[in-house]
């Protein structure tokens, strides 16, 4: 049995009656890195006490791809949030179309998204990837389904994709969320497979549920095997809630990886 991709989970999601550092803790020692979320929520201190492999974390706190004011405050948050991604050696800093508020919804919603709103976004991200070039740092831009994120402007894997492809600087890579992409589009092989030059992390969680590999529709096992034949290898984040422990969970998660 060989483990051909580098491992990671969202601590936020796991083991949540214990403190956060706690959680990084405990993925450390399972020899995983480490997922976060918002970093006003947490201790900086003790996180970065841990010594842990943190992964990936969200990469701005407010701010939006598609209007002026939404890119000025995105670009003023994420430079505050580079400062603390070095800090916690953070390897990519999340973005998405907007801000997500309560329950995940986006706080600045559109179901139509124009034609200038796609050239702002676009500019947005070239002025993103020059803020991270300047401070040596890689962001990515996740995909979210429309089910649990009504509204969210360039939520759909296509539009991500599009986005990501056509800037095609290193600076800016796609963060594919399988658990998304099933719900809003399915097809899962063909999806990676297309998006495979500008991945820079998978995300996973089964459906129905957003809990571990095994308990819903997603046969994850064939999805490692065709990752592995297209030659991918790179970051497998578990993002999902635990169906019960969360140590079995991280387990099943990380069986369904090792081939």
């Amino acid at each position: 049995m060989t483990q051909p991709f580098q491992l990671a989970a969202c601590a936020e999601m796991l083991w949540r009656d214990k403190p956060i550092e706690w959680r990084a803790a405990r993925l450390t020692e399972q020899g995983l890195g480490v997922g976060l979320w918002n970093w006003p929520d947490h201790d900086l201190a003790k996180l970065e006490a841990v010594g842990a492999d943190y992964t990936i974390m969200n990469g701005y706190l407010e701010g939006r791809l598609a209007d002026a004011e939404g890119a000025d405050l995105l670009l003023a948050s994420a430079r505050e949030t580079i400062k603390v991604g070095k800090r916690l050696g953070v390897r990519r800093l999340n973005l998405h179309g907007t801000g997500l508020g309560e329950g995940g919804l986006p706080i600045w919603r559109h179901e139509t998204v124009t034609g200038p709103m796609w050239l702002k976004a676009r500019d947005t991200l070239e002025r993103i990837c020059d803020l991270a070039a300047e401070e040596g740092v890689v962001f990515t831009l996740e995909n979210l389904n429309q089910m649990d994120h009504p509204g969210c402007p360039f939520g759909a894997t296509g539009d991500v994709l599009a986005l990501v492809s056509s800037i095609d600087r290193p600076e800016l890579r796609m963060n594919l969320d399988l658990y998304h992409t099933q719900i809003g589009e399915g097809d899962l092989l063909r999806w990676c497979e297309k998006s495979l030059p500008w991945i820079g992390e998978l995300q996973v969680a089964d459906t129905p549920g957003r809990c571990e590999p095994g308990t819903g529709e997603i046969n994850y096992p064939v999805i490692a095997r065709g990752l592995q034949a297209m030659g991918y290898h790179g970051p497998v984040g578990l993002e999902a809630w635990a169906q019960g422990d969360s140590d079995a969970a991280v387990a099943a998660f990380v069986a369904a990886f090792t081939l």
